[in-house]
C-alpha cells in the first residue's frame, strides 16, 4: 500500500510537470503574440544583421519578446539570420513569426523614371532596396562593366529603362545592375532593333534622341511628331537646335548649378559643349535625361511628315505648334516669347 501511494504521488507530479511543460510549450509556440492593430506589419532584416537587431525590430510588434527569444533559440534561428523583407500578420504565434522570418523573404515592387543622372538614379533606388547610394553609383559607373557592355560614361543611363520591377529588398547593387542589363537586352528585341536600323540609328542613339524628345514634351500624343521633326533634321544634315540640350550643357557649368533655366537665350546658345546642338550637328554624346518608354516608342515609330520646326504653344501650355517653314516657325516662336514676357519670365 505504501509503495502504491508513492507511485501515485510520482504519477501525479509527473502529470503536473507534464501539464506545466505542455502549457509552457503552448504559451511559447501557439499563443498569438502580436501587438499591433493593423492587419499586417513588415520587418526589414539587413544583410549581416544580428539576432539583437532582429529583436529590436520585432519588439514594438510583439506582446512578449522574451517568449519569442526562447523559441528562436530552441529553433536555432538566433544563429541563422536571413536578410530580407518579412511579413508579420496580426495574430501570428511565435512559431509563425519564426517560420516567416526564416524562409519567406517577400519581393517588393520598385520603380523609377525621370532621373537626370546616374547619381539621381542611385539615390532613387537606394530609397527602395538595401543597397546604398554610394555602392549603386560605383557599380553604375564601373568602367570595366561599361566597356564590356558597350556603354560609356555619357550614355550609361541608357541601360536603365524606367518601369516597375520586382526585387528582393536585400538585393545588392550588382544584383540590381545585372537585372537592369538583362531587361535592357530583353527590350531590344529583333523588332525594335530592326526599327532602329531602318531609321539609321543604333539603340543607344535612339535613347539619346528619346531623351531629347521626352524633355521637349511629356505629352505622349505629340512625342512622335517631335521625333519626326528631329529625324527630318538629322536626315537633311541640319543641326537639331534642341533647347533641352542647351539647358543640359548649361547645368554642367558652375554658374548654372542649382538654377532653373525657363527661357533659352542667345548667351546659352554660345556655350561650348558637345551637348550644344545649336553649335554642333548630329546627336549629342549621351542622354540628357532618362526618357520614358513612351518617348523611346515615339522615336522608333516617329511620325512621317514635312515639319522641320516646332515651338511651344502659348495658347495651349504643354503642347507645341509645328511648321514646315522658317517664317511660320518665327511667328509661333514670337507668340510664345511674348507669352513668356507677359508672365514675367526673363531667364
Amino acid at each position: 500500500m505504501y509503495f502504491k501511494k508513492i507511485a501515485a504521488v510520482i504519477v501525479l507530479f509527473g502529470l503536473i510537470g507534464s501539464g506545466i511543460f505542455s502549457y509552457h510549450i503552448y504559451s511559447v509556440m501557439l499563443v498569438p503574440n502580436t501587438n499591433f492593430n493593423s492587419k499586417e506589419a513588415y520587418i526589414f532584416v539587413a544583410t549581416n544583421a544580428s539576432f539583437s537587431d532582429v529583436k529590436a525590430d520585432l519588439k514594438p510588434l510583439l506582446k512578449d519578446i522574451e517568449s519569442f527569444e526562447v523559441l528562436a533559440k530552441h529553433k536555432k534561428y538566433t544563429n541563422n539570420i536571413k536578410a530580407g523583407r518579412f511579413l508579420i500578420s496580426k495574430g501570428m504565434t511565435n512559431n509563425d513569426i519564426i517560420n516567416s522570418i526564416r524562409s519567406r523573404n517577400l519581393p517588393i515592387k520598385i520603380s523609377f523614371n525621370n532621373q537626370h543622372s546616374l547619381a539621381d538614379l542611385a539615390t532613387r533606388i537606394s530609397s527602395q532596396i538595401e543597397a546604398n547610394t554610394s555602392d549603386l553609383l560605383m557599380v553604375f559607373s564601373d568602367p570595366e562593366f561599361l566597356e564590356a557592355n558597350g556603354f560609356t560614361n555619357e550614355n550609361a543611363l541608357a541601360m536603365y529603362l524606367p518601369n516597375s520591377y520586382e526585387f528582393f529588398w536585400n538585393s545588392s547593387a550588382i544584383t540590381f545592375r545585372s537585372r537592369m542589363l538583362k531587361e535592357f537586352k530583353h527590350y531590344w528585341n529583333k523588332e525594335r532593333l530592326s526599327k532602329a536600323k531602318n531609321i539609321g540609328l543604333t539603340p543607344l542613339q535612339v535613347l539619346v534622341l528619346a531623351s531629347i524628345v521626352h524633355e521637349e514634351s511629356k505629352q505622349v500624343s505629340e512625342q512622335g511628331r517631335i521625333a519626326g521633326v528631329y529625324i527630318n533634321r538629322l536626315n537633311d544634315g541640319w543641326p537639331l537646335q534642341a533647347d533641352p540640350t542647351i539647358k543640359f550643357a548649361a547645368y554642367q557649368l558652375p554658374y548654372y548649378k542649382n538654377t532653373i533655366i525657363k527661357r533659352v537665350l542667345n548667351k546659352h546658345k554660345s556655350i561650348k559643349s558637345p551637348y550644344n546642338t545649336y553649335m554642333y550637328k548630329g546627336l549629342p554624346p549621351g542622354l540628357i535625361a532618362m526618357p520614358d518608354l513612351s518617348a523611346i516608342n515615339a522615336v522608333l515609330n516617329y511620325e512621317i511628315h514635312s515639319y522641320y520646326f516646332f515651338a511651344a504653344d502659348a495658347e495651349k501650355p504643354g503642347f507645341h505648334k509645328f511648321s514646315n517653314t522658317l517664317s511660320g516657325h518665327n511667328r509661333n516662336a514670337k507668340a510664345y516669347q511674348l507669352y513668356l514676357t507677359r508672365k514675367g519670365i526673363q531667364k
